[in-house]
């Protein structure tokens, strides 16, 4: 049963895979106004429901349990979204929102599915060498460059395993996206 909650709340998370077709399509500006329409949204929900306890039916199964009183990851993550799209070149900023969406969810289900060797609370060896493939393939991919891919890949995989306190959806893009272009400036 935990896999199926688990595979339902990533559906969800696999729906941000559109904020990076809309940037492509409709620059910076556009994308940025929509994200801060949508926070602002998400924040007037997450008050309603953390600050007045007040449950919304469709979304409530959604939330683990430590979510239920803290702000969802969904707010975390369009705010990692708007600072990667704000900070970063566009190819490193579709690379990191889309580590943050599909590493993070592959690494979940990974470890619920086949994980057997704990490395830290509850993440598995096995889900951080899924995440590990997923994130190379999806920058290098996007970016056509394997040093940059597998420095942006480890860094958002190495987050998403040391952070457990702290939502990884404002910490992997935020990372990664610097490493990204940390790489780029010492590549020249």
């Amino acid at each position: 049963m935990e896999i199926i909650k688990e595979i339902g709340r990533k559906i969800i998370h696999l729906t941000s895979i559109f904020i990076v077709i809309f940037y492509h399509f409709f620059g910076k500006g556009t994308t940025l106004f929509i994200l801060t329409a949508l926070l602002l949204i998400f924040l007037i929900a997450e008050y309603i429901r953390v600050e007045l306890n007040r449950k919304i039916p469709v979304f409530w199964r959604f939330f683990r349990e430590r979510e239920k009183k803290a702000l969802g990851g969904e707010v975390y993550f369009l705010l990692g979204s708007m600072i990667a799209i704000s900070v970063f070149p566009k190819l490193i900023a579709y690379s990191a929102i889309l580590m943050t969406t599909f590493g993070d969810s592959t690494a979940s289900l990974a470890g619920k599915a086949f994980g057997r060797i704990k490395i830290r609370q509850k993440k598995t060896l096995e889900g951080c060498i899924a995440e590990f493939l997923v994130n190379l393939g999806i920058s290098f991919v996007i970016l056509k460059h394997l040093p940059l891919a597998i420095v942006m890949a480890g860094v958002a995989t190495i987050v998403e395993t040391l952070t457990t306190k702290l939502d990884d959806n404002l910490f992997i893009p935020v990372f990664s996206g610097f490493a990204g272009v940390l790489v780029l400036r010492i590549m020249g």
